[in-house]
């Protein structure tokens, strides 16, 4: 299921990220990496904020879609 369903507060694990090289690389960078944990703190302004190996990060709900756990 897409990031963008997860519950606010429940950690899951990335299990895929769909899209272009470009963006996936990207996603990467920010350490949003398969396998990895990620834990959706809140939604605001239509961006999702996620905890990301201790780190905070916002994310637009279209990028958030291209997440999978």
């Amino acid at each position: 299921m897409p990031l963008t369903l997860a519950r606010h507060g429940n950690t899951c694990v990335i299990k895929r990220i769909t899209g272009k090289d470009d963006t996936i690389r990207h996603l990467e960078n920010m350490g949003l990496i398969i396998g990895h944990e990620v834990t959706v703190i809140t939604e605001s302004a239509g961006n999702l904020i996620l905890k990301v190996k201790g780190c905070r990060i916002a994310v637009d709900k279209a990028l958030a879609a291209r997440i999978y756990i």
